[in-house]
């Protein structure tokens, strides 16, 4: 919804709230449900208001539990509804306001040193308890700098300033999150300093309402936890789609040639184009695949990316689709050779039109307005399209992954029976038992696959170490690599057993490997795995929803017979193990 995208009018969320809800609601695509609990230090009724209406646009449809106005330790620590109600995320709002003892000048660094442990260990507890107990991910505010600095300048740097204090208590937290997987910092210190620490701690609005941030600020403050939650459960974009012209420099090549367009260190303007482009090859890093779309010619457009003192160059990119043709269309086209829904993509340019365009015509894409290149980095970065929860070794490699992938639809088109294209790619697998090393892929994954996951379900990292442990459940993930590159993990099954059947909870598949006959190695490991458990039946289960249609035959290519499909789509399906059950595939060699 345009109202709620970043740069938005946090006046107008706030007045009209309810209609923005109705709006929302009223678009019946399928959203995933999530209980997400709010314990508060400060009253937080406004905050879900807000959260709900961002989540359901992001396609999180979340049922909320609020604890008692400060009762958020005493609720987790001695029990309460909050056990019943088994949240999926537990979100802490506490801030500076619940900083309980405070340094004073007759305080010895030693006394204080205790305070900050003390302060500390008030919070670790609670947390461990939620992560034992409940066994959901949970995201904890950092504490936002004090709004007076009785030592003036010197409180940041004295034992004694509050400032100090504060900075010391925030490393603890983050040194906690950097070893607990599934704990997320909502970052109020950066937040509140974008923001105007005055206006955004302004005490009007705690004295009368206890709120320990101002009303206008809300709908910032909501905005970036529901870029956490939308992250955590796989609803970040993937791709960038890139204009050139005016956008990756100033200037149009065609027109001004290569050395009269602006980047580089020679102009004011030339700098700010060269700053974006070293913010886009960081966000390669991260793994956000670059394409570019430009109505250009082609040799124009690769001139300019190869300009001397441009940053990104023409192998920094997937996809190059300089041409006449609309962008709309060159958009779907590159979604298609990726494999990508074409919602995964973030469509940068700075032609108005062009903006307005791609919102009409493809939906769920998502399009900043870039008014002017100083501020590009800002519209792009905080509109939390990438939000970083697990950076995982295949984030790092994915672009190079579709890059290869592209290497391998050339080499296709050179085969006329696709059976020897299959075996000429050398694939080589590693399917195996869940294990430590890629617990954090496999939940990122489950997150992420929305085309091939046949039951919808979502799993925390939390769950999927759950299901490891579980001497009834099988758990199975698939590595796949070839002569082109390694694709990492691309296959994830979870299927509990119920006397000599194993139902399958999930199935998922990365689609960047579909069609290699990755599913029937899969499918062939399950089997040899059902065997040594004395299972003689598999149950398959296929929800459907509007992205994983191409799956919805999935089970009856393997095998199976459907025993029975309601009005909604949702079907079992059966299949029966026998002693000389054949493996179905002979293109990957399986360790």
């Amino acid at each position: 919804m345009e109202e709620l995208a970043y740069p938005f009018d946090s006046k107008q969320i706030l007045k009209k709230k309810k209609a923005i809800k109705r709006q929302l609601l009223a678009d019946e695509s399928g959203r995933i449900k999530k209980r997400i609990a709010i314990l508060g230090g400060s009253t937080t009724a406004e905050i879900k208001n807000i959260l709900e209406i961002f989540l359901l646009n992001y396609g999180i449809d979340p049922c909320f539990y609020e604890c008692e106005y400060g009762q958020y330790w005493q609720e987790v620590m001695f029990g309460s509804e909050l056990y019943e109600f088994s949240p999926d995320i537990c979100f802490v709002h506490t801030t500076s306001r619940n900083i309980s003892t405070w340094p004073s000048l007759s305080n010895s660094k030693d006394q204080i040193d205790a305070m900050v442990e003390s302060q500390f260990s008030h919070f670790m507890p609670m947390w461990e308890k939620i992560t034992r107990e409940l066994k959901c991910p949970i995201i904890q505010n950092n504490f936002e700098r004090p709004l007076f600095r009785l030592l003036g300048n010197k409180d940041i740097s004295d034992y004694h300033g509050r400032t100090n204090y504060i900075f010391r208590l925030n490393q603890k937290l983050y040194e906690y999150a950097q070893n607990n997987d599934g704990f997320f910092i909502n970052d109020i210190d950066y937040l509140s300093a974008f923001y105007g620490l005055g206006k955004w701690s302004d005490p009007f609005y705690w004295h009368m309402y206890k709120y320990a941030l101002a009303m206008p600020a809300i709908p910032d403050f909501a905005f970036n936890v529901a870029n956490i939650i939308k992250a955590i459960y796989g609803k970040n974009k993937k791709a960038l789609a890139i204009d050139l012209d005016n956008t990756l420099w100033g200037g149009v090549v065609g027109d001004d040639g290569v050395c009269g367009i602006s980047v580089g260190q020679e102009t004011s303007v030339g700098q700010a184009y060269s700053e974006f482009q070293s913010y886009l090859k960081e966000l390669k890093q991260l793994g956000i695949i670059l394409n570019i779309i430009s109505k250009n010619e082609y040799e124009n457009a690769i001139s300019g990316l190869n300009h001397p003192d441009g940053l990104l160059t023409p192998d920094d990119f997937v996809a190059i689709k300089a041409n006449w043709e609309p962008k709309s269309g060159n958009l779907y086209t590159i979604a298609n050779e990726l494999a990508l829904l074409p919602e995964s993509f973030v469509f940068l340019d700075d032609n108005p039109a062009e903006q307005e365009i791609i919102r009409q015509q493809i939906p769920g894409v998502s399009v900043p307005k870039m008014k002017q290149v100083e501020y590009y980095i800002t519209e792009v970065d905080r509109a939390g399209y990438f939000e970083a929860t697990v950076i995982s070794e295949d984030d790092t490699k994915r672009a190079e992954m579709y890059k290869e992938n592209a290497q391998r639809a050339q080499t296709q088109a050179t085969f006329v029976n696709y059976h020897d294209y299959l075996l000429s790619l050398e694939m080589k697998a590693i399917i195996e038992k869940f294990e430590p090393l890629y617990m954090a892929r496999i939940a990122q994954l489950t997150n992420k696959s929305n085309q091939f996951n046949l039951t919808t379900k979502r799993y925390t990292q939390e769950e999927i170490e759950s299901c490891a442990a579980d001497e009834n459940t099988i758990t199975l993930y698939g590595k796949l690599s070839d002569k082109f590159g390694d694709n990492g993990v691309v296959s994830v099954v979870i299927g509990h057993i119920d006397n000599e059947s194993l139902h399958i909870d999930l199935w998922i598949m990365s689609c960047r490997v579909l069609k290699r006959d990755m599913e029937f190695a899969m499918m062939d490991k399950l089997v040899k795995m059902c065997k040594r458990h004395g299972i003689k039946t598999i149950i398959g289960y296929y929800y459907p929803t509007t992205k994983n249609r191409m799956v919805k035959e999935f089970y009856a290519g393997q095998g199976f017979t459907k025993l029975s499909e309601n009005e909604f789509g949702n079907a079992v399906w059966y299949f029966e193990i026998s002693e000389d059950y054949k493996n179905k595939q002979d293109v990957i060699n399986v360790n």
